[in-house]
């Protein structure tokens, strides 16, 4: 998914929306999202990013539990794998 603007635009649909967490581009060329919101705004978040930016084409979208991280809870930010 990189070099489309993927990031840029979930951290757009993430703001839009009122969702907290992060975004990054995996070495293996996938994207993670960690997003945390109530549970309707996450699945309208969800479908935002099926549908991903223009240009784009998102072959799968997995959702899975995660622990809270409280560092996320203030912003959702762009982040860089380490």
């Amino acid at each position: 998914m990189q070099g489309v603007g993927y990031r840029f635009f979930a951290q757009r649909a993430a703001n839009t929306l009122g969702v907290r967490g992060y975004v990054k581009n995996l070495a293996d060329g996938r994207v993670e999202v960690y997003a945390i919101a109530r549970n309707e705004i996450l699945v309208v978040f969800r479908e935002q990013l099926k549908r991903g930016p223009r240009f784009a084409s998102v072959d799968e979208v997995a959702e899975a539990e995660a622990e809270l991280l409280p560092q996320y809870e203030d912003e959702f930010s762009i982040e860089h794998e380490s």
